[in-house]
């Protein structure tokens, strides 16, 4: 960041006064004043680059409901949940189920995807940030639902059975894209942004469905 918060306060009521003293500011004039103000304090360094500002449908949307005080108009945010549903990659090989010790180190992992981070090492899912996963935790985010007993709670004793391929598959979209289930979703969508490749997601699902997993102990 190359300016302090106070910085870039001023600078973008400097630029709403500006826009005012000709009529007063249009919407769209303090949006773009807005965008402005934010762009100008970031630069891009290392893997970090300026193309994390630019919002698709699903945030900005989002985002300005937010700002409005209430929920995003049903049939649009129907829409946004079909349009990032068509951008979950399925597992190549069908195989949804990977190692779920594996999965626990992503779980556990919150690095990543930062500008001091080397872009050839593989990225943690920093689940545990928004969610408790084992009964054993005593520190994790409650921004999301608690994790623990996931796959034991929906009845998932063998993940690979005909009867649990609804909710495997329900799990894998989830994290891969929650959009596609929840369009204003604070849950980062791991797949889709690159966070996570098919293999680590395998492990994740894995995480959560494997009746030998910490989560379904």
């Amino acid at each position: 960041m190359k300016y302090p918060l106070q910085h870039l306060i001023a600078a973008f009521g400097t630029a709403v006064l500006v826009l005012g003293c000709a009529s007063g500011p249009s919407p769209a004039d303090v949006d773009k004043a807005t965008a402005d103000a934010v762009k100008s304090s970031f630069r891009a360094e290392g893997i970090a680059t300026l193309e994390r500002l630019a919002q698709d449908d699903s945030n900005r949307e989002c985002a300005a409901a937010e700002v409005a005080g209430k929920p995003i108009d049903p049939a649009r945010g129907k829409a946004i949940e079909e349009a990032n549903f068509k951008t979950i990659k399925w597992p190549a090989d069908g195989k949804f189920i990977g190692d779920w010790k594996e999965g626990e180190k992503i779980a556990q992992n919150g690095r990543g995807m930062t500008w001091t981070d080397d872009a050839k090492m593989a990225n943690g899912g920093n689940c545990y940030n928004c969610h408790q996963i084992t009964k054993e935790e005593i520190s994790f985010g409650t921004i999301g639902p608690s994790l623990y007993n996931y796959g034991k709670l929906r009845g998932v004793t063998n993940p690979a059975s005909p009867e649990a391929r609804a909710m495997v598959e329900y799990t894998w979209g989830k994290v891969w894209n929650s959009k596609a289930y929840n369009a204003c979703s604070n849950m980062p969508r791991a797949g889709h942004a690159g966070i996570l490749d098919e293999q680590q997601v395998r492990h994740v699902v894995a995480l959560l469905l494997d009746p030998q997993s910490p989560v379904n102990k």
